[in-house]
């Protein structure tokens, strides 16, 4: 069970934990701020701000009404609801936000079923993963090392 705090969320169940602060701006009034469904839930669900309704293969930005800050070294992947994407046939686009970013966060969205499906005003769109990200640096060289693997990609494995 989760208690709020002031700007945190404490486990009752294992005592205090200490979890990453997240400024959240709501850009409009009417946002609803991103929450966890459930203790040890790995995404924070995203909430559409209006309601929209999508037509088979129609694409949409989903507005959420919200913007958020991460520190540097860290991203946001918006991932898709398993219910709405197994269910109904929405599947999320374009999901990285780089920590830099301080605009709403918007939901690509397509729908990949026959039907028409209509999101609601306030309803779980997509869900938010905090991910911490390696930066690399880029060395370019005429051969890479051999591995058991090569090149082989897309079923290079079997079925």
């Amino acid at each position: 069970m989760y208690v709020a705090g002031a700007g945190s969320r404490t486990c009752l169940a294992s005592g205090p934990k200490s979890f990453m602060k997240i400024k959240v701006k709501k850009l409009d009034p009417e946002a609803k701020v991103p929450s966890y469904a459930h203790e040890g839930d790995a995404g924070l669900d995203l909430f559409a701000l209006e309601t929209v309704t999508l037509k088979p293969a129609e694409r949409a930005k989903v507005r959420t009404g919200i913007a958020m800050e991460l520190p540097p070294g860290y991203g946001w992947f918006i991932w898709d609801k398993s219910s709405v994407a197994t269910n109904h046939g929405l599947k999320t686009l374009g999901g990285l936000i780089d920590a830099g970013y301080r605009g709403e966060f918007l939901v690509g969205l397509i729908n990949l079923s026959n039907e028409p499906y209509t999101i609601e005003k306030h309803h779980k769109v997509a869900q938010v993963v905090i991910q911490k990200v390696e930066k690399g640096e880029l060395m370019e060289v005429e051969e890479l090392s051999d591995t058991a693997r090569g090149a082989g990609g897309f079923g290079s494995t079997g079925k």
